[in-house]
């Protein structure tokens, strides 16, 4: 049973290393395979095809970023204070794997989106559902915010919907330049997003 549980998170650990490296459409399950160490029929004992194996993938980078971001936006601190973690601790993770690699890796999330989001239903539903659980996670911390009368947005979750879309295309950036420096503009764009007021910006 150890190997079995063993050898299925081999696979996923490599796909996921190959897709970030070199995008899902160019790998090939032998591929995958051999950059896991484990024979071909292990893959498809875990998995249907190489879409499920992406699914998959998806799941488990997004069970893992759910318990970072809740614990960053879930906080006892001020609402802006516990946004503004959520930025830093996002362009640590970048600078981290630049080091470890050489290169930004960005968001998989995004990196999928734009790979697959015309071409593969399944995998496009699944990263919808996942940006929508961002921008419901965000809203809770702009709404919050806003009633304590930090920012000036009427519409939370329009204002969300706004931070999660320039977090992305910073990271996106980020990638394309393969510089984590893009990231640093982060906070001072969503103070300006959401309206924060005078007094707010002191605190933060």
């Amino acid at each position: 049973m150890g190997r079995t549980s063993d050898a299925r998170q081999k696979i996923l650990a490599a796909a996921r290393s190959l897709i970030e490296a070199r995008g899902y459409s160019a790998l090939g399950v032998a591929e995958i395979c051999t950059a896991a160490g484990v024979p071909k029929g292990s893959f498809y004992h875990f998995f249907e095809s190489k879409e499920s194996l992406a699914l998959a993938v998806v799941d488990e980078h997004w069970e893992a970023q759910r318990r970072d971001w809740t614990r960053a936006l879930g906080g006892d601190g001020e609402p802006l204070g516990r946004l503004r973690q959520l930025f830093e601790e996002t362009e640590a993770a970048q600078h981290a794997a630049q080091q470890g690699c050489g290169t930004v890796a960005g968001c998989l999330f995004g990196n999928l989106t734009l790979e697959l989001s015309n071409q593969n239903e399944s995998v496009r539903e699944r990263l919808q559902e996942i940006f929508e659980a961002q921008v419901d996670m965000v809203e809770s911390v702009v709404a919050e915010a806003r009633e304590r009368g930090d920012i000036t947005v009427t519409d939370t979750g329009e204002a969300a919907r706004a931070v999660v879309a320039q977090l992305e295309g910073q990271v996106l950036f980020a990638k394309l330049y393969n510089n984590t420096g893009r990231l640093s503009p982060l906070w001072d764009n969503c103070r300006a997003l959401l309206g924060v007021s005078a007094a707010s910006e002191r605190a933060v």
